[in-house]
């Protein structure tokens, strides 16, 4: 049975070339008398025809493709699924059982159908797009007596134990790869008796325990023929672990067939995760990222906020979407999910600096600069909702003017954002812990209030893009439990030398706005207005006194260094909760000299000559351990007698020697050298003077 990937979808959704025909896959390796794929183009006037092909004896490939039909074993059905898509399904018109005493309509061997087919698709007499099939079908096995519906009851293993065969899971059938079922006949066995189920499952014991005597080997100790256990191959510990003596009612198995896909039904009214729709029951789309891959058309969800970023590679001036639309292309009619509609509002902004978008440019000989106009470098939506509708939708395009001279890499944004007001619905980064890999959350404290509210906001890196220039650099919010280190280069000239205050003063804005905030949260789910879960940031300054230069300017803050302790405070259903505990922030003190040496002065003699200097940001996190030990008592604290730590003697650890802990020799070794030292003592016990003693007392006190 052949299954088709949910990448055709997409593709179904991009199709945009409607003379263009192509099956989607183009190749299938049938195991099944199923067989499913699409063809994406213009269907009107499609035909299709399915037609057996052999491979050439000379060079082993197949001859050109054919529209006329042919007869075979295969049913070839087509269905409409949109205007652009036809889904081609293929049914194996024949038994797949295997043949028995005078039957005729069976498959003779245990490989029923072995043959290449192709399906082509032609319009007229003209072959537009074929689909190449590889058939390699196996005979069924069915059961003599198929099982029924009935219950089946395990006897009381107690009395009557099971677990000789585990996986003989169906009464009276066959079960595959199962070699100890008696239900399978010496045919069914042929098939599958190189790939039994291993291990227990397979009712046999994976590896023999160390307790077995069949388990010695030539470094055992000598002891262990004394000792070990001899039991029986069958005698399984595992078998117990599959069977309760219960009842079992028999269930309908799982279906390996492919789901037949629908068109999505719009909904009356929205929830967190559904597809918004178009006042005309279409998808209201958005460039998204997909699979690692930008998607020109894919779907928005109610309540589900993006960013991303699409790198495209530019020859020529776009003319489709999304790089080139009208205002009124935009303006999408669209289902509010209350019965009503909501209208998308356009507001162009004009970018005039293309830095952030535009990442390089090449050149390959000689080509005619081509000046685009209004092209879209950013599509930010914002949806307000309430309740289980959209109230406003407001999109804000970003166009600017783009020039092209050879190749340009075009960097554009998207982003949809749901607001409930004036406020954004915000994530929370674990219950209650932090969880490994989300964003640390900050706040700022809202001093229009008269009662504390923080409002969330985040610690932030350094995201270097393209030139690795500070001034078109993002940030990036730090992770917890992942320590970072980045940064940015700054371009500083002989001029900017001899003003070391304001150099001084610039790198420290570009480093705060990193961290704007005051609050860390302790926990992933703090309350904005409860103090209890905040944190405060301590921001540690570094003091270096040292004269500026005349071309060197001294205690520049060239990298910030942010240390968070997390804490375990607790476990749930085994997870360790961490929270934060404390927040320091220290900014680390540089001297940047500007290089004029190596025989070229002409960076100090112009003064506009820039250098490059490196602006960084780090992160590392820090465990605190948790002691659980109990707390020492006023006697263990003053008593250090038996202290191994504070004493030459351990009297605790006089039987260190025949411990596993000691590795000096083999452990038997020191084992039987303990056993002769207490031998001798117990002689010298028995024999020495205090025995003596005791026994003429004995014989004393009975005369």
């Amino acid at each position: 049975m052949a299954i088709v990937g949910p990448h055709f979808l997409f593709l179904l959704f991009s199709l945009t070339d409607a003379q263009t025909f192509v099956f989607q896959p183009s190749f299938i390796v049938a195991t099944g008398p199923r067989i499913t794929a699409l063809l994406l183009g213009n269907t009107t006037g499609i035909s299709l025809n399915v037609h057996t092909v052999l491979p050439s004896d000379v060079n082993g490939g197949i001859g050109p493709p054919s529209c006329a039909a042919s007869e075979t074993q295969w049913i070839l059905t087509k269905e409409l699924v949109g205007m652009n898509a036809l889904r081609v399904h293929l049914g194996l018109n024949r038994s797949l059982q295997l043949c028995g005493e005078n039957e005729t309509d069976c498959c003779p061997k245990p490989l029923c159908v072995l043959e290449s087919l192709q399906v082509s698709a032609c319009v007229g007499n003209t072959f537009k797009a074929s689909l190449l099939i590889q058939a390699k079908l196996y005979a069924l096995l069915l059961p003599a007596n198929p099982g029924s519906d009935n219950e089946s009851v395990i006897p009381n293993q107690v009395y009557q134990p099971l677990g000789s065969c585990p996986c003989d899971l169906t009464a009276q059938q066959c079960n595959i790869r199962c070699c100890c079922d008696k239900d399978c006949s010496p045919e069914e066995l042929k098939l599958f008796e190189s790939h039994c189920l291993p291990g227990p499952f397979g009712g046999q014991l994976s590896q023999v325990p160390d307790y077995q005597c069949s388990a010695q080997k030539d470094d055992s100790p000598d002891w262990f023929p004394f000792l070990c256990v001899i039991s029986q191959p069958e005698n399984n510990p595992y078998l117990g672990l599959f069977y309760h003596g219960d009842k079992i009612v028999a269930k309908p198995r799982p279906s390996f067939e492919m789901p037949i896909l629908s068109a999505p039904i719009p909904v009356i009214s929205y929830s967190q995760g559904s597809p918004i729709f178009t006042i005309d029951n279409q998808l209201f789309t958005i460039p998204q990222m997909v699979l690692g891959h930008c998607v020109h058309s894919a779907p928005v969800a109610f309540l589900e906020n993006f960013s991303l970023k699409c790198v495209t590679r530019l020859q020529s001036c776009p003319t489709g979407y999304p790089l080139q639309t009208l205002p009124s292309d935009l303006m999408t009619q669209v289902n509010n999910g209350q019965g009503g509609e909501v209208t998308v509002e356009v507001i162009d902004e004009l970018i005039q600096n293309l830095a952030g978008f535009m990442s390089e440019s090449v050149t390959f000989g000689t080509h005619t600069v081509q000046e685009c106009a209004n092209v879209n470098l950013a599509l930010d939506y914002k949806f307000y909702w309430k309740g289980n509708g959209i109230t406003k939708i407001i999109l804000t395009r970003s166009v600017g003017n783009v020039t092209l001279n050879g190749k340009v890499a075009l960097t554009t944004r998207y982003s949809a954002v749901f607001l409930s007001g004036d406020f954004m619905g915000v994530s929370n980064s674990g219950n209650p812990g932090y969880q490994v890999g989300r964003p640390i959350i900050a706040g700022i404290e809202d001093a229009q209030n008269d009662t504390f509210s923080v409002q969330r906001t985040s610690i932030n890196l350094w995201k270097p893009v393209s030139e690795g220039l500070c001034s078109t650099a993002g940030k990036q919010p730090i992770l917890f439990a992942e320590n970072s280190t980045s940064g940015c280069q700054l371009p500083i000239s002989m001029d900017n030398m001899t003003k070391c205050d304001l150099l001084r003063e610039t790198v420290r804005s570009l480093q705060a706005n990193l961290i704007r905030a005051t609050y860390v949260a302790k926990s992933g789910n703090p309350n904005s207005q409860t103090k209890a879960d905040w944190v405060d940031i301590n921001f540690m300054n570094s003091s270096k006194t040292s004269a500026d230069g005349d071309v060197s300017c001294s205690e520049i803050p060239s990298h910030i260094h942010i240390l968070i302790w997390s804490l375990v405070t607790r476990m749930i259903d085994g997870n360790a909760q961490r929270n934060i505990q404390t927040i320091q922030v220290r900014a680390t003190l540089s001297t940047w000299t500007f290089e004029c040496g190596g025989g070229d002065f002409s960076p100090c003699a112009d003064p506009t000559e820039t250098q490059l200097f490196p602006v960084t940001a780090s992160v590392t996190f820090i465990d605190i351990p948790v002691n659980t030990e109990p707390p020492k008592t006023r006697f263990q604290i003053n008593f250090t007698e038996y202290d191994c730590n504070r004493n030459y003697v351990c009297w605790p650890q006089l039987a260190f020697p025949v411990t596993k802990y000691y590795t000096g020799e083999p452990q038997y070794q020191s084992l039987a050298k303990g056993l002769i030292l207490v031998f001798f003592f117990i002689a010298a016990s028995v024999l020495g003077t205090p025995w003596k003693q005791i026994r003429q007392a004995w014989n004393n006190s009975a005369r």
